[in-house]
């Protein structure tokens, strides 16, 4: 029996690939249309979006932990949060949390030490890049890092913030990407932070010059690790 798992979700499409992740991969732990129980919780994202756009990152952190408190009342037994900008927050709750915590970074870390990389390139929201939340959990390993310059981290904040999270995809977000990700090579970078949860649905391995840290699977399979022991 597996562990039931509670999903802090912050912007749905990132959710929803979490979820399905787990869900599907979840038989090759636990047999043919297996996986954990989850239980997932979402608050309007125009209330998350407000409370960055004022750098108000309590506001953030009540609403995680109001999320925390209801996941924990019907059964979840940990929890993840399928969004790295809001990560920013976690560690003004942490100590209010009813439950334990999976953090997305560190879980993107420790997989990048897995297989050996050394520079990592950060991608995600102008909130997410302008934080420590990468910094810190690479630093903490041994592991440097690049984030965009001002003008890739706006030009990839408009693809995420006005089209990806709005279900909006297409071909002419992948070359901004691919710019972003090709300077980073050229700066000495050997992978690249899929740091948005959306990412990975219009980016991969297949389209980028460089091996991708896909955060949104890293965080689903570690859940999935964790919930059967």
């Amino acid at each position: 029996m597996a562990d039931p798992i509670g999903i802090v979700a912050c912007s749905a499409e990132g959710a929803a690939l979490c979820y399905r992740t787990i869900c599907t991969e979840g038989e090759q732990l636990l047999g043919p249309y297996g996986h954990p129980e989850i239980a997932m919780h979402t608050p309007p994202l125009s209330l998350y979006v407000q409370a960055l756009d004022r750098g108000d990152l309590q506001a953030v952190a009540d609403l995680m932990l109001d999320s925390a408190n209801k996941l924990a009342s019907i059964g979840a037994t940990f929890l993840i949060c399928p969004d790295n900008t809001i990560h920013q927050a976690l560690p003004l709750l942490r100590g209010r949390s009813p439950l334990p915590w999976l953090h997305i970074a560190e879980v993107v870390a420790d997989a990048a030490v897995s297989r050996g990389f050394r520079k990592i390139g950060i991608t995600g929201t102008g909130w997410l890049v302008d934080s420590e939340v990468y910094p810190q959990a690479l630093e903490s390993r041994g592991l440097q890092w690049v984030k965009p310059t001002r003008e890739e981290r706006d030009a990839v904040h408009r693809v995420i913030m006005d089209e990806l999270v709005n279900h909006v995809f297409n071909d002419a977000q992948v070359p901004v990407f691919q710019r972003v990700m090709q300077r980073m090579q050229d700066d000495g970078c050997d992978a690249v932070v899929l740091g948005c949860t959306e990412i990975p649905l219009v980016m991969n391995d297949a389209n980028t010059p460089l091996p991708t840290l896909d955060s949104t699977r890293l965080l689903a399979r570690a859940a999935l690790r964790r919930a059967v022991g």
